[in-house]
């Protein structure tokens, strides 16, 4: 029996859909986890054939979960994941088994966000950055610093932009780093010139020292005590000059990771000419993601990313093009879900492929501190991006969120 071994998943998004995906190709579905949720509501996971609670840091843990599977007579063809910080698990793990077809070397360094941007620092596609770890630190860079403002100040192992923050002078400065320094003992902080250019999302798979670009898509950044995506626009054809630009700066990027063969996905700006990467991170871009680029040329990543890891060679030809836009849905007030209306007609409104509510009944729900707190999103098509764009926020403008709070009060995303 043929199977697939996943780290970790989402309970939707691109992480699910892999999974789903191999179910459907006919492996035989190992999931480990280590959220108990997951193991309570076995019944909601039905593409997972055996699922497995267990301390996804321990090394030694994993590979005897591995032992056992093959002492039971099922055949691993891979070990994968698709969910941050897992990407390099899998890949350690894989190698052990003789499975790995990925650059454990390169996710290693994109893993890690300090390591990432020192091996770019003498590169002009790196902004100004700066780390401290101590106080003494933060308290000898604020000569070097205090002309640079407004700054970006992160955790190297913020995820989602969850303990990213914008700040705007020294006070504010240093009541980040104390912030960042409680929830981080001892760990290094990251200081981060701030761009104000748009941001891009580039979707890449490097297969054999080859750079392929997916997808390349424009984000929507809200700004309120966070840095949030509200909305991706994917370019279809963004001109020679910007294209020819941004491969450049990618190719010298993954080379410089040791990327050989796997997925990442950057986001990047552009400061006149020169492209600048925000961050790089090892695996395909979760939430709709995937269903996006298929919408948009009939690619399943997830898919060929599988193909990948089984060692065989993916095929990555747009089977054709649309315009298509993804725009989510976040809640104004914190208060308990009693209901979503909206969901059936947003599915049903003009240009719409795909509609996900995530909470339910009873979830606590928030305005938006990091990504995780959007709460819905819609993906709509259009003969044009902008008629695409319209359709998406047409319908999000459906989904409505009832809170406990405020029970006569309709709580929807804010279309800007």
């Amino acid at each position: 029996m043929k199977s697939i071994i996943f780290i970790e998943t989402t309970k939707s998004g691109s992480s699910r859909e892999a999974i789903k995906t191999a179910d459907r190709l006919g492996f035989y579905t190992v999931l480990f986890t280590e959220r108990p949720n997951f193991m309570a509501k076995r019944e909601e996971f039905p593409d997972v054939h055996f699922m497995k609670l267990c301390d996804l840091s321990d090394m030694n843990v994993l590979q005897k979960e591995v032992k056992a599977l093959i002492l039971k007579g099922i055949e691993v063809s891979a070990i994968v994941s698709y969910v941050d910080p897992h990407s390099y698990t899998a890949c350690t793990l894989a190698d052990h088994f003789n499975l790995n077809h990925f650059s454990t070397e390169g996710m290693k360094n994109i893993q890690n966000k300090i390591q990432s941007r020192e091996l770019l620092k003498n590169s002009s596609v790196t902004p100004e950055y700066w780390t401290v770890v101590t106080k003494a630190e933060c308290k000898e860079l604020e000569p070097k610093i205090k002309n640079k403002f407004p700054l970006v100040m992160k955790s190297p192992k913020s995820t989602g932009s969850k303990d990213v923050y914008k700040v705007g002078n020294l006070i504010e400065y240093r009541k980040r780093y104390n912030t960042l320094s409680t929830l981080y003992e001892n760990q290094p902080i990251l200081i981060e010139e701030y761009l104000p250019e748009p941001q891009y999302l580039v979707e890449v798979v490097v297969h054999k020292g080859k750079v392929h670009i997916m997808a390349i898509i424009k984000q929507d950044i809200q700004y309120n005590r966070r840095f949030i995506v509200m909305g991706y626009k994917l370019l279809l054809n963004p001109g020679v000059r910007f294209s020819n630009g941004l491969m450049k700066a990618i190719k010298e990027i993954v080379a410089k990771h040791g990327l050989e063969t796997g997925p990442c996905h950057l986001e990047l700006r552009r400061k006149g000419n020169q492209w600048k990467l925000i961050e790089i991170n090892a695996r395909i871009s979760g939430a709709g993601m995937n269903n996006m680029i298929k919408a948009a040329y009939g690619i399943n990543l997830v898919e060929e990313m599988l193909k990948m890891a089984l060692g065989n060679d993916p095929d990555l030809t747009p089977k054709f093009q649309k315009n298509v836009y993804m725009q989510y849905v976040t809640v104004e007030k914190k208060g308990t879900l009693e209901k979503v209306t909206g969901k059936r007609k947003a599915l049903a409104s003009q240009g719409v492929v795909e509609v996900y509510v995530k909470p339910r009944k009873g979830s606590v729900i928030t305005p938006p501190l990091s990504m995780g707190h959007r709460y819905a999103y819609v993906t709509a098509v259009g003969n044009t991006a902008i008629e695409a764009e319209a359709n998406a926020k047409k319908a999000a403008a459906e989904i409505q969120f009832w809170i406990k709070e405020s029970p006569k009060e309709k709580i929807t995303t804010v279309i800007q």
